[in-house]
């Protein structure tokens, strides 16, 4: 679990996670809080274990915890996600059958309605193909709050990008592990809940994410591929300053893209391409805010 700054609601969720019939050992990275987080968590709840950061990694603090686990899987919590019992029994229980599953992604229903989060239809109806003992819908992305990962799958791609730092840094990671051969995939069954935080910059998220994006998009897609998808992209964000500053920050980044470009083989490009369609009639996936 990962966290900053949002102390009162993180302490609900630990209080939640820590009390599932079939909790697992939480491993929790505090990036940098400045609201007494790490503390009020050691008081409270003195059987997880707290790692506090100097500053904040964002995602990348996922890898920090991963490497103090000793489990062949683990699970990725938010501090505003609360998976559900049984939830996590299932998630071992399929990374135990399919030794090739790298990664299983579960149901997300947000609160307090516990409506099906908008990226759902992406997931279920997923066009990906997968081989026949896939257990669900095969997938080239995942949301890392709603996901168990097998913990050599994460090693092999050496976990998070720390240039991506948060924000649509999934995309990315799943690509890799897409290109070493292991499978992703949704399971309807694991279900998580999401109580979205109110503590957030949603203009700097936006920057990130579109950032993100081109990044994601010049480092593993064929060029036609992604000259075709950054018209869709630029197209579902606003035109405003916040989107002429996440181009900005991406071209600026171009030198190392470029020494890092490695595109993905060709059938996981067919993959993404099936997406494609699904991608731009997504809910889920415009830049506002």
């Amino acid at each position: 679990m990962i966290t900053h700054n949002r102390r009162e609601q993180l302490l609900g969720t630990l209080g939640r996670m820590t009390g599932l019939p079939d909790a697992a050992p939480i491993v929790l990275v505090d990036n940098a809080s400045t609201d007494g987080t790490a503390d009020a968590v050691e008081r409270r709840f003195p059987e997880v274990r707290v790692l506090r950061s100097r500053r904040n990694l964002g995602a990348v603090a996922r890898n920090v915890a991963v490497r103090e686990v000793s489990t062949p899987y683990v699970a990725f919590c938010d501090d505003d996600t609360c998976w559900q019992p049984g939830a996590l029994t299932r998630a071992a229980e399929q990374l135990d059958r399919y030794p090739d599953l790298g990664v299983v992604t579960g149901r997300c229903l947000v609160e307090p309605g516990l409506a099906e989060d908008p990226i759902t239809p992406e997931l279920r109806y997923s066009p990906v193909p997968g081989p026949d003992w896939l257990p669900g819908p095969a997938l080239l992305g995942v949301m890392a709050g709603l996901s168990a990962v097998r913990v050599r799958a994460f090693t092999d791609v050496g976990g998070f990008s720390e240039r991506l730092w948060l924000g649509g840094e999934e995309e990315l990671f799943a690509l890799d592990l897409a290109a070493r051969g292991w499978w992703m995939c949704w399971d309807e069954t694991m279900v998580i809940h999401h109580a979205p935080s109110a503590v957030r910059d949603p203009r700097r998220r936006r920057q990130l994410g579109i950032r993100n994006t081109l990044w994601t998009l010049w480092l593993r897609r064929p060029f036609r591929s992604v000259l075709r998808r950054m018209v869709t992209v630029l197209r579902s964000a606003p035109l405003d300053r916040a989107t002429v500053t996440a181009v900005a920050e991406a071209l600026r980044g171009l030198p190392w893209v470029l020494r890092d470009r490695e595109v993905v083989p060709a059938e996981v490009e067919r993959g993404l391409t099936l997406l494609e369609d699904s991608q731009r009639k997504s809910v889920a996936r415009r830049y506002v805010g």
